[in-house]
């Protein structure tokens, strides 16, 4: 059994609108999964896109509203909804419309992440560089990718 409490996770916060609360990582759950609570707020711009060759990952949108691809499709999820993206499948989410996004991560089976996500921060304090993140996409299964429906969204989001 592993138990993380609130008060005890490690929370990166070094760029203001995008927190990470690192959760479990496969160290704590025997390589089943990384789970992490995000908080994108309204106008950043989330996560690229990107895949994962080993790895599924599930989205659980806590409260606000996130927009999501998946493959080649875009989706509106809104606080309760849930949505799963099979290994291997683009994807890419960032705050939908006016509202933040606070949701909850679960990649499963677990791939060590909790170093990708101290980069991410280390790059918003200035440490290191999109470059050096760039370099870890085998390291982390965090591949990433062009997407012409991800770059060219607007308004016309399905809210599906």
């Amino acid at each position: 059994m592993t138990l993380v409490r609130a008060a005890q996770a490690e929370v990166l916060d070094s760029d203001p609108a995008s927190v990470i609360t690192l959760l479990l990582d496969p160290e704590h759950t025997d390589g089943a999964l990384t789970s992490n609570r995000t908080l994108l707020k309204h106008g950043t711009d989330g996560a690229p896109p990107h895949l994962h060759t080993h790895s599924g990952e599930l989205f659980f949108v806590l409260d606000g509203a996130l927009e999501m691809l998946v493959g080649e499709e875009l989706h509106t999820l809104h606080q309760g909804d849930m949505l799963f993206v099979p290994p291997s499948t683009p994807h890419a989410f960032a705050p939908a419309g006016s509202q933040d996004a606070n949701f909850l991560v679960v990649i499963t089976p677990g791939k060590p992440r909790f170093d990708y996500y101290r980069l991410l921060d280390k790059v918003h304090r200035g440490e290191a560089t999109w470059q050096e993140v760039g370099e870890t996409q085998d390291r982390y299964d965090n591949h990433y990718v062009d997407s012409p429906v991800w770059a060219g969204r607007g308004a016309s989001t399905s809210a599906s």
